[in-house]
């Protein structure tokens, strides 16, 4: 049976039938509205990024300027008229593309970033803290990046494109994969950091192309992801102190693959440092 959200679509939305040269020109301000805010929102990011000898746990308002940024222009889209037209036209352009077919892949792979952030040390790759210090922290941006997601979601109450659930504001799983994107940069440097906020793009594209969220609904997700990384590392000294931890005996582990060319053998080196 045809996919009813088009119909759907058709009778909430007239601009489905306007002109091709509006419908085009209406694509083009999406496109435009999208580089601007991606370019804006990179320069706030790239004055924000600290050194990688720098440690991620001093506040400074800078790092405040991205997330705020995409927060609000996702709040504004949930109600402006004039990007509730533009969130509109992304819809119908994506189901012109996608027809019926949806992946589902975003269900699962939403918790890949955050996941690496904790499992990345363990393959050899530096890190700025020690493994606990990064379960805990991914622990506390997972707490606090559902507490700020649900507790919007019941508050400004948005209607999801695909039905009429009232929790499409903001997105949670992109807020789940740029809470770990972020953690990634912090802990393992800018060129990790921008592979990890590439998928995380990634993933908040999967939300409007299966959809399930608006294009504002992923915008301000994204900015809640980040936000509470920050939030997370901003806490780490006063949870070092609560837990009694010692930085100078802190514990490390990496485990390494190891191949031997001489008699095709394959081992896993596992080392500890206490």
């Amino acid at each position: 049976m045809r996919n009813t959200g088009t119909d759907m679509n058709a009778c909430q939305h007239p601009n489905k039938f306007e002109p091709t040269a509006k419908r085009l020109w209406r694509g083009l301000c999406v496109c435009a509205t999208i580089v601007a805010l991606s370019q804006s929102a990179a320069a706030a990011f790239r004055d924000s990024v600290p050194a990688i000898d720098d440690t991620p746990c001093k506040f400074r308002p800078q790092q405040l300027i991205a997330p705020a940024a995409l927060i609000t222009v996702g709040a504004i889209g949930v109600s402006n008229d004039w990007f509730v037209d533009l969130k509109n036209d992304w819809r119908d352009n994506l189901y012109d593309w996608r027809g019926d077919h949806r992946f589902h892949i975003d269900d699962y792979a939403q918790y890949l970033p955050i996941a690496s952030n904790v499992g990345l040390g363990f393959v050899g790759v530096p890190a700025r803290h020690p493994f606990r210090e990064r379960l805990v922290v991914s622990a506390t941006g997972y707490v606090t990046m559902q507490t700020i997601v649900w507790v919007t979601k019941y508050f400004v109450n948005e209607k999801r494109p695909d039905s009429n659930a009232r929790n499409s504001f903001p997105s949670g799983h992109t807020a789940m994969a740029f809470v770990g994107a972020e953690m990634i940069r912090k802990e393992y440097g800018n060129a990790w950091g921008a592979g990890a906020y590439v998928f995380a793009s990634g993933i908040g594209f999967m939300r409007t192309y299966n959809d399930r969220h608006w294009l504002n609904d992923v915008i301000g997700g994204a900015g809640i992801g980040i936000l509470a990384a920050n939030i997370a590392y901003w806490v780490l000294p006063l949870e070092r102190k609560i837990l009694r931890w010692d930085n100078d005996n802190s514990t490390e582990m990496s485990i390494v693959p190891v191949f031997n060319s001489d008699d095709k053998s394959f081992r896993i080196a596992f080392t500890a440092v206490f």
